[in-house]
């Protein structure tokens, strides 16, 4: 018959795409873990937003999102950042409440079911002098 080229390449994906979906290299905080660091009444969110400097770490640790859990490298990347699309999609995702298991044995048969209360994503407000004579005062030392 016809003497034309044949695709001699195997088209399965093998367990790659499996793997890839486990990969841990890039994962942040989830959703559950933010809720608790933002909590009212822990002193958590505070220390996040005013850390010391670490030179280990992105923008020396001085610019940090928490809802994202993310470090950003300046004050123009965190702006930006903040006006993104990712940032506000983690925040819409943090204003529903975490499951808890109360809520799975509830869906399970085991207790009427409560829709899910929504969380409060507001952060305090901190002025910006404050930080900037923060990390004076942490470089003076």
């Amino acid at each position: 018959m016809g003497t034309g080229k044949y695709r001699r390449k195997k088209m399965n994906k093998g367990d790659h795409p499996i793997k890839e979906k486990y990969r841990t290299k890039r994962k942040t905080k989830d959703l559950d873990e933010i809720q608790d660091d933002m909590k009212p009444g822990k002193v958590i969110v505070q220390k996040l937003m005013t850390q010391e400097v670490d030179e280990d770490k992105p923008g020396a640790a001085q610019h940090y999102c928490v809802h994202c859990a993310k470090y950003c490298v300046n004050e123009k990347a965190l702006k930006d950042h903040l006006r993104g699309k990712p940032h506000k999609k983690r925040i819409k995702a943090l204003q529903t409440e975490a499951f808890t298991q109360k809520d799975a044995e509830m869906c399970a048969g085991m207790g009427s079911f409560t829709a899910p209360k929504t969380f409060n994503t507001d952060l305090p407000t901190m002025d910006v002098e404050e930080t900037s004579s923060t990390a004076e005062t942490t470089t003076q030392d």
